[in-house]
């Protein structure tokens, strides 16, 4: 993208130079020489334009593919449907929870923000809501018991609250839940990442030393 950016000065530059001179050859009436200045200037300034079009074009992308982590999860099954979740916050903030279920849930709020703002650098902002274990099996999910735990604090100024009033405006794309899951019954280690779209968790593998 710097490599872009450089090139589209250097082409604006040439096209401001050209330009400059064609002036000053039209008005000694060197008309041929004019003309070809006003031709080539107006080509590198087209390619200026071109260059900082993709270059926005480039920045949009990255927007759109954003992630981040939320937090770290590392999942050590106990017994049958029991599982310990220990999670690791940005913050430096650890929780520790016993989970009953097949799969450890967590859900969040969700901003997203408007494209023009993503360009800016503000992308999708977020609050891991809670977490909770996930039945396989529909029948267990309503007759087996339930474990949920918090994560969200409470603060004096809540964004979600406040794009659920309408009161950010403009600013909120939208605004929504989002939750994801994976499976308890093993040892593993999971990252829990935002990104535009909502949650998603990837496995952490870690190289293993000969």
């Amino acid at each position: 993208m710097t490599t872009l950016v450089i090139v589209a000065v250097c082409f604006l530059a040439l096209g401001i130079a050209l330009w400059a001179a064609a002036v000053g050859a039209l008005r000694r009436k060197r008309w041929l020489g004019g003309g070809v200045r006003v031709l080539l200037g107006l080509l590198f300034i087209t390619l200026a334009a071109l260059a900082g079009a993709i270059t926005i074009g480039i920045q949009g992308y990255r927007a759109l593919t954003y992630e981040e982590v939320a937090a770290t999860v590392k999942t050590d099954p106990l017994a049958p449907q029991r599982f310990r979740a220990t999670i690791l916050l940005p913050n430096k903030r650890l929780a520790m929870y016993e989970l009953a279920g097949d799969a450890f849930y967590v859900d969040a709020h969700i901003l997203k923000w408007h494209p023009w703002l993503n360009l800016l650098g503000l992308h999708t902002s977020y609050e891991l809501d809670r977490v909770s274990g996930r039945y396989n099996a529909v029948t267990d999910e309503r007759t087996q018991p339930h474990t949920v735990y918090a994560l969200s604090r409470d603060r004096w100024l809540d964004l979600f609250a406040l794009a659920r009033r309408k009161a950010l405006g403009p600013l909120v794309d939208a605004e929504y839940g989002s939750a994801a899951f994976v499976a308890g019954n093993r040892p593993a280690e999971w990252e829990v990442r935002v990104s535009t779209t909502g949650l998603l968790m990837r496995q952490v593998m870690h190289s293993s030393t000969p």
